[in-house]
């Protein structure tokens, strides 16, 4: 058995990094990140952790130096928010490219400008296309068990791409909750040590990340002709491997909780078995949801909620089985985010997977919460009401709307 702590979200992170056997670990420090990676430089001095912590002068550095030592073959860890991870942007679609099974803790902070230090996810959610997964998390415990699914996911040998757990800043970054670590060698056997499939060896020199490919051969099955790639071909098997990791990510998460009693799924229900709507969303905000769901029940509207672990990624196919159900008429969608001059990012990519799944279904997009502005189970409610309303009328599919805004 573990032990059973009291934590914050971040230092729920670095205990999973611990556990983990990290061996090299790197970070600049950036409100409300900082806690994660000074825990672990106390886990380091006070010999209670194995692992090289190398200071750094900003987090273009921090992944720069995660990519060198994942490269040589080390199990790596770092950290960032906001615009600190806007900064790592080149190096992450490196990391990805490269196929680096690197881990990165994102807690979701507002980017500046206007600066401000509070919760929403522009700042992961801007990275979606890098490469990275991506895995949003609801509460501490989530936080811990899901660093350690991160590793096993990201070092399996069909994906090889890194991977990030984003969750909320302050709401669960610097909140204290129950978490149960795991016992040692159990994670150690649930998580064996990494194998890396780059190269470095003195006797064996290889280039990594050419600058310039040769062209494809298309007379590769005449002997003699050696076949080579290039970067199409390479961005071609990052991607294959990222929509294969869907089903990998269900396996390890199985696997996970048949071991300790706990898994996630690429996405939880609450109440969906009948529901008309179905509020959908990320994070703490459709964990909050739930409330809201139950208090549309007693005003006898049926509500339920879908809370999408898995953003990158998208879970397309997942989804429209999902969405298929004969009972689901509809969807509000609450984004703690937006694609400024659109609507908000994960109700685009649902619309797509709707229309791509021949679904015709409406969906309402609320925004909510940026930049941390609160938001209540009753404003939840107030909004999924006027969406349950419309769909009476069958008015539902309008354009975004802002929760709690005061233009």
């Amino acid at each position: 058995m573990g032990e059973k702590l009291l934590v914050t979200g971040n230092h729920a992170a670095a205990h999973a990094c611990k556990d983990a056997r990290v061996q090299v670990v790197a970070a600049y420090p950036i409100t409300p990140q900082s806690p994660v990676t000074e825990k672990i430089s106390e886990f380091i001095a006070e010999k209670k952790m194995k692992a090289q912590y190398i200071c750094v002068e900003s987090e273009h550095s921090a992944i720069s130096v995660c990519i060198a030592a994942s490269t040589t073959g080390a199990r790596v860890f770092t950290a960032s928010s906001a615009n600190g991870l806007c900064l790592m942007h080149e190096q992450l679609h490196w990391a990805a490219g490269s196929r680096l099974p690197i881990v990165l803790a994102a807690v979701n902070r507002a980017p500046a400008a206007p600066w401000n230090v509070w919760t929403d996810e522009q700042d992961s959610i801007s990275q979606r296309d890098t490469g990275w997964i991506q895995l949003y998390c609801e509460d501490n415990q989530e936080i811990y068990d899901t660093v350690l699914q991160a590793y096993r996911i990201a070092e399996d040998p069909r994906v090889y791409a890194p991977v990030m757990v984003c969750y909320d800043g302050y709401i669960l970054s610097h909140t204290i909750m129950p978490v149960e670590t795991i016992d040692q060698k159990q994670i150690d056997d649930f998580l064996p040590p990494y194998k890396p499939h780059t190269i470095l060896d003195p006797k064996d020199p290889r280039v990594i990340n050419l600058v310039t490919f040769p062209w494809i051969r298309h007379d590769v099955d005449k002997p003699g002709i050696e076949k080579f790639g290039a970067y199409p071909e390479i961005r071609f098997g990052l991607q294959k491997s990222l929509l294969n990791a869907v089903d990998v990510i269900k396996e390890i998460d199985a696997d996970f909780g048949s071991r300790f009693g706990r898994n996630y799924g690429i996405y939880k229900e609450y109440r969906c078995e009948d529901a008309d709507l179905v509020i959908m969303g990320l994070g703490t905000l459709i964990c909050e949801a739930q409330i809201s769901a139950d208090m549309l029940r007693e005003e006898g509207y049926k509500v339920g909620v879908l809370s999408l672990k898995l953003f990158r990624p998208f879970p397309r196919q997942d989804l429209i089985k999902f969405a298929s159900r004969e009972n689901i008429k509809a969807f509000a969608v609450f984004d703690r985010n937006l694609s400024y001059g659109y609507e908000g990012a994960l109700c685009s990519d649902f619309k797509a997977t709707l229309f791509t799944g021949h679904i015709d279904k409406p969906v309402h997009n609320y925004v909510a919460g940026i930049g941390g502005r609160d938001v209540t189970a009753q404003q939840i409610v107030d909004a999924t009401r006027k969406s349950c309303k419309a769909l009476e009328k069958n008015q539902i599919d309008k354009e975004l709307e802002w929760i709690n805004v005061f233009p």
